[in-house]
C-alpha cells in the first residue's frame, strides 16, 4: 500500500489487537474475503472480534510497526457467517455469555442465533446452564449492543465514530428512538455535536426546513456560535434575524415565531439597551445579571481603611521595600484599602507588578487572608515569581472538577466560598464573563477585589470585555498607571509598545538594543527567514540555549508566514526526523519525539508528576516538549517546566504544535524573545492593540521580520474589536 494514500477497506475483526474503553482508540487487523488484511487504528467504538467493519483512512509507515490503516471513518455490521458470530460472542461483546456458552448457542441456532437472541430469548433455556433470568440478561445486553450500531449507523455520514460513541453513551439505550423523535437533542444534550451537525442528520431524516424545533435550535446556536468565535455574549435583534435568515434559509415571520418560542420557553433571554433589543442564551445572561448585581454589592460592603491608617501602612511598605511608591501606585494602595472594587491599569514598565507586591504585603501585615491568582497558568507563575508569595489560577483557586459524561464544575461557589478575604487578579483583561461569574460566586460577603490588567490589550479568549466594560461603567473606583518608570525606559521593547499604543511608529531602526526589524517583501521570505533566524542566526550569535527561549508569534494562522505554515518549516530544521526519534500521527499532525507542543484548552485530567509529587491539570497556553512516544501503551510523555505529563492517544486533538502560535493564544504569557512576521494578514488583524499585544510579550528581545508598511497599518487602525455585551449598561 502506498504512503498516504487514502483507501476504504472491508472485511471481518480478526483480532482486537488494542482497545481503551474510555477513549474508543484501539487496534485490529482485518481480514476480507480474499484473504487480504491489514492493521487498523484509530477511534473504533465498541469493537469486537467477529465483526464485520468497513473502514477508510490513509496508510502511515510507522518504524516499529510498519504499515497502518489511520482510520478517519468506521463502520460495523453484525456478523453473519456462523464462526464469526461464534468469535464474536466469544469476544466477551454480550455480559454473561462466555466461550463455552457462546460455542453452545451457535451449535444449536447457527446463523440464527441473533435472531433468537433479539426475537426470541425464551428459546435460549433450552440449552443446559441458561435459566430464564440468565436468558433475559443475555437478551437486554444484545440489545444495548445493537442500540449502538443502530445509532452508529444512524450517524455515520454525519458525525465521527467519537461522537456517535458520546451520542450512545449520553442519550442511553434509546437513543436511535429519541434522535428520530428530535434529532436536535444531539446538540442540546450531547457535548461536541454542533447545530450543523444535527441539521446535516435532521435533513437526512426528512425534517422539514421551517420546523419550528430546527428554527428554535438554529436561533440559539448561532448565538452560542456568536459566543464562541466573535466573543459576544448578545447579538440585537437585526443582527441575529439576518444571520438567521441567511443561514436557516427561513421567512422572517418563521424566525420570529421560533424567536417568540424560545423566549416563553426561557431559551432566549432578552435585554434593551440604546433604545434596542439584544438577545442572550440564558447561560449568559444570567452571568451577566449576577456580575453587574454582585460586584457592587462587594464594593459596599468591604471594611474601609482610616486615611491615618493607610498612610501609615504605605509608609511602613516604604521603609521595608526601601523604595517610595510613585503617585499613581501610591494613590492605588490608598483607594484599594477604602474600597471594596479597584482597578488599576497601565502599560508595561508602569509598575503593576510593585503594586501587586506592595498590596499582597501590606493586607497581609493587617492579618487579611490573600488570594493571588490569574487567568492562566503562565501568568499565575509570573506572578508569583515577581510576588514571592504564591499564587495560583483562577480555575485551580475555585477547584474546578471534572465529572463523567457531564459538565465541569467549581467546588468552590455560595455554599461553599473561598475563606480569603482579598483576591488580587492579575492579568484581569482575560477574565471572560463565565469565569468571572464563578469567581463572584466563591467570594463570600466582605471580600475585596483588585483587578490589575492591561486594557489595550486584546479582549479574552472567552466570550465578554470584562475588564474594558468595568472601567467603562465608571461604577468603581479605576487608577490609571501611566509613568514609565526609569529602569523601564532603556528597554526600546517598552518604549516601542508605548508608541504602538499611542499610535505613533515604533522605532525601526536601532541595531544596539533589544528591538530590531528585518525587512522582507514577500510571505514565504518572511517565513524563510523567521526558520533561519530560530535555527541559526540569534543560536550563532547568542548560543545555543536562545533556541528555548525563542517563542514566534504570528496574527494569523493561515498563509505562508501563518501558525500552520510555520510550525511545519520550524519542525524541519529544528526538530527534523531521525531513527532514533519515535513519531506519532494525530488529527492532521504528525507528533516527533523532541517537538515544542502546546495544549489548547484546560484539561484538569492529565495526569503528571513533579519529582515525588503528583498531581493533575494542564492548561491552555501551557508549553511543552514531547519527551516520549510510546506506541504499545499508546500514550505520549510530555515534560511541561518542571512536570512531566501523560497523554493518552484519545486526547492528542487537545495538542498543537507550538514552535509558532497566535498572538491570541499568546496572551497572558511571557517569553524571553519573540520572533513576530508583519505580513499581509486579513484586515481585521492588522490592528494596533493585536501588535500592541504581540510586543508586549517579549521580556528580553523582539525581532520584527516583514513590511514596515504593515507595521504602519496596524499602528494607524485603531478599531477595536467590538463585542456585543451589557455589563456596562446593567451596571450603570
Amino acid at each position: 500500500m502506498k504512503e498516504n494514500m487514502t483507501v476504504e477497506f472491508s472485511g471481518t475483526v480478526e483480532e482486537v489487537i488494542f482497545s481503551n474503553a474510555d477513549n474508543h482508540y484501539a487496534v485490529i487487523f482485518l481480514l476480507n474475503e480474499k484473504g487480504e488484511g491489514i492493521v487498523a487504528v484509530g477511534t473504533m467504538p465498541f469493537v469486537h472480534e467477529g465483526e464485520e467493519a468497513r473502514v477508510q483512512g490513509v496508510f502511515k509507515s510507522h518504524p516499529e510497526y510498519g504499515h497502518q490503516l489511520v482510520v478517519s471513518y468506521y463502520e460495523k455490521m453484525m456478523p453473519r457467517q456462523s464462526a464469526d458470530i461464534l468469535r464474536y460472542l466469544s469476544s466477551g461483546a454480550i455480559k454473561g455469555v462466555g466461550k463455552k456458552t457462546a460455542r453452545a448457542i451457535v451449535d444449536r441456532y447457527g446463523e440464527d442465533t441473533f435472531i433468537v437472541i433479539e426475537q426470541h430469548p425464551d428459546y435460549l433455556t433450552d440449552i443446559s446452564g441458561i435459566s430464564p433470568k440468565k436468558a433475559a440478561s443475555i437478551h437486554k445486553s444484545f440489545i444495548e449492543q445493537e442500540s449502538v450500531r443502530r445509532v452508529m449507523m444512524l450517524c455515520r455520514d454525519h458525525l465521527s465514530p467519537t461522537l456517535a460513541a458520546r451520542v450512545c453513551k449520553t442519550l442511553g439505550k434509546n437513543a436511535e428512538e429519541r434522535i428520530k423523535e428530535n434529532p436536535y437533542i444531539l446538540c442540546e444534550r450531547v457535548d461536541g455535536v454542533s447545530f450543523t451537525m444535527a441539521d446535516s442528520l435532521a435533513q437526512s431524516l426528512g425534517v422539514l426546513p421551517s420546523d419550528l424545533s430546527r428554527l428554535q435550535n438554529g436561533l440559539i446556536y448561532l448565538l452560542e456560535y456568536n459566543t464562541q468565535t466573535n466573543g459576544h455574549t448578545c447579538l440585537p435583534k437585526d443582527k441575529l434575524l439576518s444571520a438567521a435568515q441567511a443561514h436557516l434559509e427561513a421567512s422572517e415571520d418563521e424566525l420570529f415565531t421560533a424567536l417568540e418560542a424560545c423566549l416563553a420557553e426561557g431559551r432566549i433571554v432578552t435585554y434593551k439597551k440604546d433604545g434596542q433589543y439584544f438577545f442572550f442564551t440564558r447561560r449568559y445572561a444570567e452571568a451577566e445579571k449576577y456580575i453587574a448585581r454582585r460586584l457592587p454589592e462587594l464594593d459596599r460592603t468591604a471594611p474601609a481603611f482610616s486615611p491615618e491608617d493607610v498612610e501609615r501602612l504605605v509608609e511602613r511598605a516604604e521603609s521595608v521595600n526601601h523604595l517610595i511608591y510613585a503617585p499613581m501606585q501610591h494613590f492605588a494602595i490608598r483607594e484599594s484599602l477604602s474600597s471594596g472594587v479597584l482597578i488599576a491599569t497601565g502599560g508595561p514598565g508602569t509598575g503593576k507588578t510593585t503594586l501587586i507586591k506592595a498590596l499582597n504585603e501590606i493586607f497581609d501585615s493587617l492579618g487579611l487572608r490573600v488570594a493571588l491568582v490569574a487567568p492562566t497558568g503562565r501568568a499565575a507563575k509570573r506572578m508569583s515569581e515577581a510576588t514571592g508569595a504564591p499564587a495560583k489560577t483562577v480555575h485551580r483557586m475555585l477547584e474546578m472538577q471534572f465529572a463523567e459524561d457531564a459538565p465541569s464544575f467549581y467546588c468552590r461557589n455560595e455554599n461553599n466560598p473561598i475563606e480569603e478575604d482579598v483576591v488580587i487578579v492579575d492579568e484581569a483583561s482575560m477574565l471572560d464573563v463565565l469565569l468571572m461569574e464563578a469567581l463572584l460566586r466563591a467570594t463570600k460577603r466582605g471580600c475585596r477585589f483588585v483587578f490589575i490588567g492591561d486594557a489595550d490589550q486584546l479582549p479574552s479568549v472567552g466570550a465578554g470585555n470584562v475588564l474594558c466594560d468595568l472601567i467603562a461603567s465608571d461604577a468603581f473606583r479605576v487608577v490609571r498607571l501611566t509613568e514609565i518608570f526609569r529602569q523601564s525606559e532603556k528597554s526600546l521593547i517598552i518604549t516601542n509598545a508605548h508608541r504602538i499604543n499611542r499610535g505613533e511608529m515604533p522605532d525601526l531602526d536601532a541595531k544596539d538594543r533589544d528591538f530590531f526589524f528585518l525587512p522582507r517583501p514577500s510571505g514565504a521570505q518572511i517565513a524563510d527567514t523567521v526558520a533561519n533566524l530560530v535555527s541559526t542566526r540569534l543560536p550563532r550569535a547568542y548560543g545555543d540555549d536562545i533556541k528555548k527561549k525563542i517563542q514566534v508569534i504570528t496574527p494569523t494562522r493561515k498563509g505562508s508566514a501563518g501558525t500552520e505554515n510555520l510550525n511545519r518549516l520550524l519542525q524541519a530544521v529544528l526538530n527534523p526526523p531521525a531513527r532514533s526519534k519515535r513519531e506519532h500521527a494525530a488529527h492532521g499532525i504528525i507528533f516527533r519525539e523532541g517537538d515544542k507542543v502546546m495544549q489548547i484548552r484546560n484539561n484538569y485530567e492529565v495526569p503528571w508528576v513533579k519529582g515525588t509529587f503528583e498531581g493533575t491539570g494542564i492548561f491552555n497556553g501551557d508549553i511543552g516538549y514531547i519527551r516520549k512516544i510510546d506506541e504499545k501503551e499508546k500514550e505520549m510523555i510530555i515534560e511541561f517546566e518542571d512536570r512531566e505529563a501523560t497523554y493518552e492517544f484519545g486526547i492528542l486533538d487537545e495538542l498543537e504544535h507550538a514552535y509558532a502560535i497566535t498572538v491570541h493564544k499568546s496572551q497572558g504569557s511571557e517569553y524571553p524573545v519573540v520572533i513576530l512576521p508583519l505580513h499581509d494578514c486579513p484586515p481585521m488583524l492588522r490592528t494596533r492593540n493585536l501588535f500592541y499585544t504581540a510586543v508586549t510579550r517579549a521580556r528580553e528581545m523582539v525581532v520584527l521580520v516583514g513590511s514596515r508598511e504593515i507595521a504602519s497599518q496596524m499602528v494607524e487602525n485603531n478599531r477595536q474589536v467590538l463585542r456585543y455585551t451589557a455589563i456596562r449598561e446593567r451596571l450603570q
